[in-house]
């Protein structure tokens, strides 16, 4: 039973350790160089498929679970191992392939980003 505790109480600090470490790359980044946040996040998901596609990331996933599958370069490792299951179908699977591995996580942002729309009232920002 306490054998069970210190097994999740490790995969959270697990998760929070590589999570914390891409959170601090990226934070490194966005304050030692002039790129935008936009282009750090491009980068980061464009990370997340050249490591799936170099089978690297998929360890960091058996590793850390949500640690390296909820910051963005996850989502970039999720849409290249939906590309390369689909492409065990044909070339049209692996385009098919990516975009149904990501599509639950799509469609719940522009589900919950139309309702906040509805309930919120979007402003400019006053200088």
């Amino acid at each position: 039973m306490f054998s069970e505790y210190l097994d999740v109480l490790l995969m959270f600090i697990k998760a929070f350790t590589v999570g914390g470490l891409i959170c601090t790359i990226a934070q490194v980044i966005i304050n030692l160089t002039d790129l935008t946040s936009g282009k750090i996040l491009v980068y980061f998901m464009l990370a997340g498929v050249v490591l799936q596609g170099l089978g690297v990331y998929r360890y960091l996933v058996d590793f850390a679970g949500a640690g390296a599958t909820v910051p963005i370069c996850g989502f970039g490792y999720l849409l290249a191992n939906g590309a390369v299951q689909g492409a065990e179908k044909g070339l049209f699977g692996a385009f098919t392939g990516a975009l149904s591995a990501a599509s639950a996580g799509v469609s719940a942002a522009v589900i919950f980003s139309f309702i906040m729309a509805l309930i919120f009232r979007s402003r400019s920002k006053k200088n």
